[in-house]
């Protein structure tokens, strides 16, 4: 039998997500912390920075899931950790949790500030909740879908209201390049830098999530790679995929609507930057 939520039963779930990141933050402080005292102390150790790593992103995911189970033992779980291993289960209509334990483990092994949890949660096929807490830096992001986006809470996001976006090469870019490091890869990243960044007066040709939720209400567009339908809905293909795009909110302008220009900067995007599996 196909579970529901009601509204005031998404708005616990939200609650509780909220709660739980904070809980697992505090773990995840302390695993950062024995983590680098562990490499720093000069003890022999048969462990390395990866073995540690994982060893602390298991325990996080492990935390969250038998929190889930005792609150919602009917709702579904997919983790980081347990994902990449190759369990999947099959996406449906009931609410799920999709749980990140430690987004950002190169930061969380060096103590740098900049490594969070991350708890959606997806309800008909379509993301619902988002939460990330960043515990180093005491900073909350969570997002109820139909309800708004909130910065710790009480700062309605986004910070500052849509402006116009004229081209992708006015654009602010941020881009999560991946891992792959064969010669293949780094040529394509590179050349994508190249066009992204460059300056074509100058010679260089081009020149121009739970983290779903919060980007969808407030105010972005968020859609899958090159090859996907980009019309805004976030489909079912693009969140078992590995590549994702979020444009930030955009005016609307006398000629065009702020959701046309979101389409046109993937647009722009896409055609500038060479594609390559992650």
């Amino acid at each position: 039998m196909t579970i529901t939520l009601s509204e005031s039963e998404q708005e616990a779930l939200l609650e509780f997500s909220i709660q739980l990141a904070k809980e697992a933050g505090a773990v995840i402080l302390q695993g950062s912390k024995s983590i680098r005292q562990e490499l720093g102390s000069g003890v022999d150790s048969k462990k390395n920075s990866v073995d540690l790593v994982t060893e602390w992103d298991v325990k996080v995911e492990e935390i969250v899931q038998n929190a889930v189970r005792e609150k919602y033992p009917n709702f579904g779980f997919i983790g980081e950790e347990s994902y990449s291993k190759g369990l999947r289960p099959e996406l449906t209509d009931d609410p799920t949790f999709c749980v990140d334990p430690i987004d950002g483990t190169t930061n969380f092994v060096h103590g740098f500030p900049f490594a969070c949890i991350s708890i959606g949660v997806i309800y008909q096929r379509t993301p619902l909740i988002g939460v990330i807490f960043n515990p180093f830096l005491d900073q909350l992001f969570s997002a109820l879908k139909g309800h708004g986006a909130f910065h710790n809470l009480t700062t309605r996001l986004p910070l500052s209201a849509p402006s116009p976006l004229p081209s992708l090469s006015s654009a602010v870019i941020g881009v999560e390049w991946g891992h792959g490091r064969t010669k293949e890869l780094v040529d394509k990243k590179a050349n994508s830098f190249s066009r992204l960044a460059g300056d074509p007066n100058s010679g260089v040709v081009g020149g121009k999530m739970a983290g779903i939720v919060l980007a969808q209400e407030s105010g972005g567009f968020v859609s899958g790679g090159a090859h996907v339908n980009h019309d805004g809905d976030v489909t079912e293909e693009i969140l078992h995929g590995r590549k994702y795009i979020v444009v930030r909110a955009i005016a609307d302008t006398p000629g065009e609507s702020g959701k046309e220009a979101q389409k046109r900067i993937v647009k722009e995007f896409y055609d500038t930057v060479e594609d390559w599996d992650p």
